[in-house]
């Protein structure tokens, strides 16, 4: 019997925008952290989950589009949300999302879906900070300051 080669192949696709050195971002506050997280994601027409990764001075090292989702859910996947912070050799990271209503108050899953990252982080060493919600104006949520984290 003779055995063939198997090749496995992985495709990692990343976007690299380049910044200036004056645009770091640098989260101080989930104030902060909601301002980065609706510039890329505010105003979708759908649900959008957004991996903020961060070193240890807490600056933006990279920004991913983890999923996409429909109206009024999406599916989150512990392994594709730290899949860019351990490429990225991120400290930590904030995960972020918006509802297409502008709402920015978190449903049941929002929490429990926070619950399994942190846990998750936690086993991995790279820390969840915050979890928000946020909206086209920037309003937002915070897990973390709500204490649901």
């Amino acid at each position: 019997m003779k055995m063939e080669t198997i090749y496995e192949v992985v495709k990692i696709k990343q976007v690299i925008k380049e910044v200036e050195a004056d645009e770091t971002f640098i989260v101080r506050s989930p104030e902060d952290g909601a301002k980065v997280a609706a510039s890329f994601i505010g105003d979708e027409d759908r649900e959008v989950f957004l991996v903020m990764c961060l070193n240890t001075k807490n600056q933006v090292i990279a920004v991913h589009r983890c999923h996409v989702g429909s109206l009024n859910m999406s599916v989150v996947a512990p392994r594709e949300v730290f899949k860019s912070a351990i490429l990225s050799n991120s400290a930590s990271i904030i995960v972020s999302h918006q509802h297409p209503s502008q709402n920015v108050s978190p449903s049941s899953e929002d929490i429990s879906v926070t619950k399994r990252l942190v846990e998750c982080g936690q086993i991995l060493g790279i820390e969840v900070l915050d979890h928000l919600i946020v909206n086209a104006k920037a309003e937002y949520y915070s897990m973390k300051e709500k204490g649901q984290m």
